[in-house]
């Protein structure tokens, strides 16, 4: 693949617009095509105007935000081509990646996947952005199913970095090395994982969610100190080590007595510590301390490492403009 690759974006709504914006902002010619029956004229050049304007709407936003220059706005907008089905051929075939984001039904997504199979290259990647279907079930509506794959989009898709990857049972390992390829090109940070409801994201926060609307129906704490604690604790420790490797930090034997203690005090097995969990401790792998966890820190320099992510919570503390002078 070249360094611009042309790139389609199947569905003009949010996530397709997000997408435009992404791409164009990092060079690449975009192809934002709307696949609805819509009466050719006045109809769809409303929908040109209002795509084409609020993409511009938003990198006005970014650039008052300090992300680039004004005077880049304009050509960034010109890299953006709106395209109604009387375009969508040409627009299909000039694509090197094509990303599907039409809404979240399987009629429309068989829709959406059947035009572009008709008219894509046969070296097109092709990618849905679904949050919520996995991709072993929309593999069947594309041919040939081994260019395909779901590439999950965090949004806002233009600021977020994050991108999961999430091949079909019959995806050729080369059209996931090519699109994690692109999107680290563009500043992205793709992660793969397996056709799994949730995928890793969406599976994590559920849970995080839902425990915190369980707070506020417990009478636990007020929803405001819950945003502060998540916002201040949970969120502000997430930045900078992964979960797995928070871990790691305290020892995998904490949560092992942690989650012992919460499923006996509260009776919920929702608490329950997973197998893994166990098995690490009955291994000794319980993480930084005895030098293998979920990570391996058997070849580190433990003090460097742990120097390291402290300056990352400073930075954090600096940026949250929460760090006070000591007092004399």
């Amino acid at each position: 693949m070249s360094s611009r690759e042309v790139i389609a974006s199947v569905g003009a709504g949010r996530m397709g617009r997000g997408i435009a914006v992404v791409f164009a902002y990092a060079g690449h010619t975009v192809h934002l095509i709307d696949v609805k029956d819509r009466r050719p004229g006045a109809d769809v050049e409303r929908l040109r105007a209002d795509a084409l304007a609020e993409i511009e709407g938003t990198l006005r936003t970014l650039a008052g935000l300090g992300m680039m220059a004004e005077s880049a706005v304009a050509p960034i907008v010109a890299r953006v081509r709106v395209v109604g089905l009387d375009g969508v051929a040409e627009a299909l075939k000039q694509a090197d990646v094509i990303f599907e984001g039409v809404p979240e039904t399987l009629d429309a997504k068989r829709h959406a996947f059947s035009v572009i199979s008709r008219h894509a290259r046969p070296d097109a990647i092709i990618a849905s952005t679904t949050s919520t279907i996995l991709s072993d079930t929309l593999q069947a509506f594309v041919a040939p199913p081994g260019r395909f794959l779901n590439a999950h989009w965090l949004n806002p898709a233009y600021l977020v970095p994050l991108v999961e990857l999430s091949p079909g049972r019959d995806t050729d390992p080369a059209t996931t090395q090519k699109l994690k390829s692109l999107l680290e090109r563009i500043g992205k940070v793709p992660v793969i994982c397996k056709a799994s409801p949730g995928y890793i994201v969406p599976r994590i926060q559920a849970l995080a969610m839902n425990e915190a609307a369980r707070l506020v129906e417990e009478g636990v704490a007020s929803a405001d100190d819950i945003d502060k604690a998540t916002r201040y604790g949970f969120g502000f420790r997430f930045a900078v080590l992964g979960l797995l490797e928070f871990i790691d930090w305290g020892g995998g034997d904490i949560l092992f007595y942690a989650s012992r203690y919460m499923k006996e005090a509260t009776g919920e097995d929702r608490f329950a510590a997973p197998r893994i969990i166990e098995d690490n401790m009955a291994a000794g792998r319980t993480g930084l301390r005895a030098r293998q966890g979920f990570l391996d820190y058997s070849s580190m320099d433990v003090e460097q490492y742990q120097r390291e992510r402290l300056q990352a919570f400073v930075a954090m503390l600096q940026h949250m403009q929460m760090i006070r002078p000591p007092v004399e």
